[in-house]
């Protein structure tokens, strides 16, 4: 089973009434299950005459290592600041849905080669000799890309340790998690070259108060990671020669819990998130009911009464209806 979620963004109601209680009585597999089609479309886009992932034939776009239920992803082309070029889009989209629905991942860390985590999108591949419709792949792919860490049921984090600019930046705001090293930056500088930085505001405002992202996007100045930390913008910040310890601890403390409620929480919080406060209540609400007839639900619960430790099913099997 794909426990997947597809967030509803932006319907909602004011109230809890009979018909909504109908409605959403099955919200936890709803939220599920729905899911699978995010996955299933963004893997139909993987079409024959696909852009190479490879910058030659021995220096993939991307790395994908995958050990002890945590898949990292490296993005690989230093040489050109780990440009999000379409091709290192492609190559980062297929890293992420690769076996996505496994029991064995747990979590995802995306990092980076070379003192640049990315500089955002490849500027030669904008320029008018592409034309119109290349740009609109483009920022339709980096767009799937962006909503794919935060509809895929496990965790994403971001370790950064250096400049993230632009589409980078707003790979970092995409992610559930980011830890970063005290010498990273981060900006939106797209309006001093004439590209105004519209689809990373899209993540970033929604990560730091709305001046703070206004001042990024209207001056294109960078701010310190402590900056982005007290913006919201990243979850940690810490000593170069801690990052892989720190955001590994991270990891492999989501691993330690129930794939399917972990799954389960990630989906409710973004569609909560996109409605009112009485819609969030009524839909968090469900999902809680739902979530304690889950079979790891109940186990969690008499683990804690018989104080010992949960030995999670990792499946979406439920204990009751």
């Amino acid at each position: 089973m794909t426990y997947v979620a597809a967030g509803n963004q932006g319907r909602g109601c004011s109230c809890l009434t009979e018909e909504n209680s109908d409605r959403s009585g099955n919200m936890a597999r709803s939220l599920l299950s729905r899911a699978v089609d995010v996955v299933h479309l963004s893997r139909l886009t993987l079409l024959p005459g696909t852009r190479l992932y490879t910058q030659t034939q021995t220096e993939p776009l991307t790395v994908k290592q995958e050990n002890n239920r945590i898949r990292r992803i490296i993005l690989n082309n230093p040489k050109k600041r780990n440009a999000l070029s379409l091709a290192m889009l492609e190559s980062l989209r297929e890293n992420i849905l690769t076996d996505i629905d496994s029991e064995n991942l747990r979590v995802i860390i995306i990092s980076a080669k070379g003192p640049v985590f990315s500089s955002g999108h490849d500027l030669k591949e904008l320029t008018s000799a592409q034309g119109r419709e290349y740009h609109t792949q483009v920022f339709h792919t980096c767009a799937e890309v962006m909503t794919l860490i935060q509809d895929i049921p496990v965790p994403v984090i971001a370790m950064v340790n250096g400049i993230a600019t632009a589409a980078g930046c707003q790979l970092v705001a995409s992610c559930d998690i980011a830890v970063v090293t005290e010498k990273s930056t981060f900006a939106t500088p797209g309006v001093n070259v004439g590209l105004f930085c519209s689809t990373p505001a899209v993540a970033i405002g929604r990560a730091v108060p709305r001046k703070v992202a206004m001042e990024m996007l209207f001056t294109g100045a960078p701010i310190s990671a402590h900056d982005a930390l007290l913006h919201g913008l990243v979850s940690k910040v810490v000593p170069e020669e801690r990052l892989e310890e720190e955001t590994l601890a991270i990891a492999q403390r989501v691993c330690q819990a129930s794939r399917p409620v972990v799954a389960l929480g990630k989906a409710t919080f973004q569609r909560q998130m996109a409605q009112g406060r009485d819609a969030a209540y009524a839909t968090a609400s469900k999902v809680m009911v739902d979530n304690l007839a889950l079979r790891d639900g109940q186990e969690g619960i008499r683990a804690f009464i018989e104080k010992r430790k949960p030995v999670w099913s990792h499946t979406a099997e439920t204990a009751h209806d």
